[in-house]
């Protein structure tokens, strides 16, 4: 059998094991680890299965160290969380849209964006805002199915806005720069959340009896509130704006920005000891579901190098003659299918080694593709059947069926299709920010 055929049976058991429910990490080592049995034999399959968690933990210094980044920046937001930064990001939000239709609905959007930036979670995102917006618009006479998906939509920011967990993993397999790729993601994850706030001015003209007309407060609360947001500022500055100017690392930023939290939480009296362990417990949980899953993905990466599908399907790609963005519609459609029925984190750790030479090969530079891929899992967060967030948004408001939310989340995915489609047509809205980095 040629190493083609290995590499395409490979995916076909990879996607068999998913359908029958094999938790995702088994499946990519179980697919990877026989096809290279079937390729090299089982001495080779069996080092590869014990040198792969040694290479990234300790042998290969420059990747271990790569790697750190991700607990962090988990660390960080699960400190700022407990840390009631999400409440006063709500609460300013608030002042500055009070008076306008919508009001509360454009705050959470707003806070989501602004949590995003120190979060780097969606599933994180989400679930905190679940906690502080939706009992504000029940309060105030929001229609639930409007409230419950504009906080599972907006909670999809925490993967885009930078620092993204998702992004720190795609520069780890495709071996680009975690620096560049933030920089890349800022203005789309901005542009996504004015498309947002756009969704809800646009229903609040069409269908106001959704979202009632909250008071308008004074400008003297209005600044007062928005004081209240230096904390998030200044772990923005440290996480993101410290990495543009080349002040830190990613590492080092994460590692500052999750230090400094910790004082502002006991120095402001909001973090308390039992807070600093439920953080620090949630970061190993967190880190150690998605370091088992990058164990799978790196081995089966390997297969499929090995096996030279990516190339061979590339090259049959460019002997289709397809136009790029045919070939781009192709790619979305596959990630929105794979969205159904796999998080975000799985989608990419398959579907990258595959398609980045097929990327390539039409033009398209790896860290555009970065963000494309990560506004595309935006869109697999909020789509049925799987849909993280609303899974998510659900959990804490069961009286709210599940179906509800699903068709609340639906004018938000418009905002999502129009961000893609300006990426394909424009692609300097993600390139202009890294072209500008040393």
């Amino acid at each position: 059998m040629s190493v083609g055929a290995i590499g395409l049976l490979a995916i076909l058991g990879l996607l068999l094991l998913m359908a029958l429910r094999v938790p995702i990490a088994i499946a990519l080592i179980l697919s990877g680890t026989l096809g290279y049995a079937a390729a090299q034999g089982w001495p080779v399959a069996l080092r590869t299965l014990a040198a792969v968690p040694y290479e990234l933990t300790g042998a290969n210094p420059g990747v271990a160290y790569s790697f750190t980044v991700v607990p962090l920046f988990i660390f960080m937001g699960a400190v700022a969380s407990r840390a009631t930064m999400s409440r006063e990001l709500f609460e300013a939000a608030n002042a500055v849209f009070s008076g306008i239709r919508g009001a509360l609905a454009a705050a959470t959007i707003g806070a989501c964006a602004a949590f995003s930036s120190i979060c780097g979670s969606s599933i994180a995102t989400a679930a905190t805002f679940s906690k502080v917006a939706i009992p504000e618009m029940r309060r105030y006479g929001y229609d639930m199915q409007l409230a419950t998906g504009a906080v599972a939509s907006a909670g999809t920011l925490g993967i885009l806005i930078p620092p993204s967990l998702i992004l720190v993993i795609y520069s780890l397999v495709a071996e680009e720069s975690v620096a560049k790729l933030f920089a890349a993601a800022m203005v789309p994850g901005i542009l996504l959340a004015i498309g947002y706030v756009v969704v809800i001015a646009i229903l609040a003209r069409v269908s106001p009896q959704l979202m009632p007309k909250t008071p308008g407060l004074p400008l003297g609360r209005r600044l007062r509130a928005m004081v209240g947001v230096w904390k998030l500022a200044l772990l923005f500055v440290i996480a993101v704006v410290g990495i543009y100017l080349g002040w830190f690392s990613p590492t080092e930023a994460a590692a500052v920005a999750s230090f400094v939290a910790v004082v502002i939480g006991f120095a402001t009296r909001t973090l308390t000891l039992r807070g600093l362990w439920e953080a620090g417990l949630e970061t190993v949980q967190t880190s150690a579901m998605l370091f088992i899953i990058v164990i799978g993905a790196f081995i089966f990466s390997r297969l499929i190098v090995l096996t030279q599908f990516p190339l061979t399907l590339a090259n049959a790609v460019k002997s289709m003659g397809l136009a790029p963005w045919m070939v781009l519609l192709a790619i979305a459609a596959l990630y929105v299918l794979l969205g159904t029925f796999l998080e975000e984190v799985s989608t990419l750790l398959i579907t990258v080694p595959v398609l980045l030479p097929v990327v390539k090969g039409i033009g398209y530079d790896p860290i555009w593709f970065g963000v494309f891929v990560t506004v595309m899992s935006t869109v697999g967060l909020i789509s049925p059947p799987v849909g993280l967030t609303v899974f998510v948004v659900q959990a804490q408001n069961p009286e709210v069926p599940l179906q509800k939310i699903f068709r609340g989340v639906l004018p938000f995915l418009y905002a999502d299709c129009v961000l893609l489609v300006a990426l394909v047509a424009f692609p300097a809205l993600a390139m202009w920010l890294p072209s500008t980095m040393k």
